[in-house]
C-alpha cells in the first residue's frame, strides 16, 4: 500500500479520535461561557457576546458524529464518505472561524459595555430589587466595592438613604462585624469591580478563543490528509478501470 495513504489514514484516524475529544471539550468550553456570562448578565447589554459559546456548542455535537463517519470512510477509502467527511470539516472549520470572529469583537466591547451598563446598574441598587441581587453577588464573589472605586457608592441613592454607608457586600470575607461605614475601610474591599469582571470575562473569551483555534489547526491537516487519500483512491481506481 503506498506509504502516502497509510501515513493520510493514520492522521485521520487520529483526527477522528480528535474529533470526539474535542467535540467534548467545545460543548463544555461553550457551556462554561455562557454560564460565566450568565452570572452577570445584568452588567451586560450587548447579548451578542453570547454567540461564539451558541456557535460552538451544537459544533461540538456535529464533531461527535463526525468522528465516527470520518473512521468508516477512512477503512472502507469510501470516496463518498470521503468527500463527506471533508465537506463537514470545511463546514466546521468556518463554524469555529466566525466563532473567532465574533470573540475577537465582543472581547474588543467587553470594555465599553461594561462602563456604560455597572453604572447604571448600581445606581438601581436598593437592598431588593433583582439589581440588588446582581451587586450584591458581583461584590461578594469578585471582593470588590463600587464600579471604579468604593467611592462611587457615595454618589448613589443607596448611600444617602442607608446612613452613608456601602452594602454589606463590599466587606472582606469572615469580617462579621463590618457594617458597611466608610470608617471602616480595613473591613472593606475598596478596589472596584469593573477591572475585575471586565479581566474574568476577558479570561473566558481568550481561553474559548485558543481552545478553538487550537482544534481548528487539527481541521487542516485532517483536510489534506483527506485529499491525499481521495485523489489516491480516485487514481488506483481508474488503473483498474483501465486494466480491465
Amino acid at each position: 500500500m503506498d506509504c502516502g495513504i497509510i501515513t493520510s489514514k493514520m492522521v485521520i484516524l487520529f483526527l477522528s479520535l480528535i474529533f470526539w475529544a474535542a467535540g467534548g471539550a467545545l460543548v463544555y468550553v461553550g457551556s462554561y461561557v455562557i454560564k460565566s456570562y450568565s452570572n452577570f448578565d445584568n452588567f451586560l447589554q450587548d447579548k451578542y457576546t453570547f454567540i461564539p459559546a451558541g456557535i460552538i456548542i451544537p459544533t461540538g455535537v456535529v464533531m461527535f458524529i463526525i468522528g465516527t463517519v470520518g473512521c468508516y470512510a477512512t477503512l472502507s477509502e469510501s470516496k463518498v464518505g470521503l468527500s463527506f467527511f471533508l465537506l463537514i470539516i470545511l463546514a466546521i472549520f468556518a463554524a469555529e472561524v466566525t466563532a473567532l470572529v465574533y470573540g475577537f469583537i465582543y472581547q474588543s466591547k467587553i470594555k465599553g459595555n461594561l462602563e456604560r451598563s455597572m453604572s447604571a446598574v448600581f445606581m438601581k441598587y436598593d437592598g431588593e430589587n433583582s439589581d440588588t441581587q446582581a451587586v450584591d453577588y458581583l461584590q461578594s464573589q469578585l471582593q470588590c466595592c463600587g464600579v471604579q472605586t468604593y467611592l462611587n457608592w457615595t454618589t448613589t441613592p443607596w448611600f444617602s438613604s442607608i446612613k452613608n454607608t456601602v452594602p454589606v457586600s463590599c466587606c472582606k470575607e469572615n469580617h462579621t462585624e463590618c457594617t458597611g461605614k466608610l470608617d471602616q475601610l480595613d473591613l472593606l474591599n475598596t478596589l472596584g469591580c469593573e477591572g475585575m469582571l471586565e479581566k474574568l470575562l476577558q479570561d473566558v473569551m481568550s481561553y474559548a478563543m485558543l481552545v478553538i483555534l487550537g482544534f481548528s489547526t487539527f481541521k487542516v491537516f485532517g483536510s489534506l490528509s483527506v485529499c491525499v487519500i481521495t485523489c489516491k483512491v480516485a487514481r488506483r481506481d481508474g488503473y483498474q478501470s483501465l486494466n480491465a
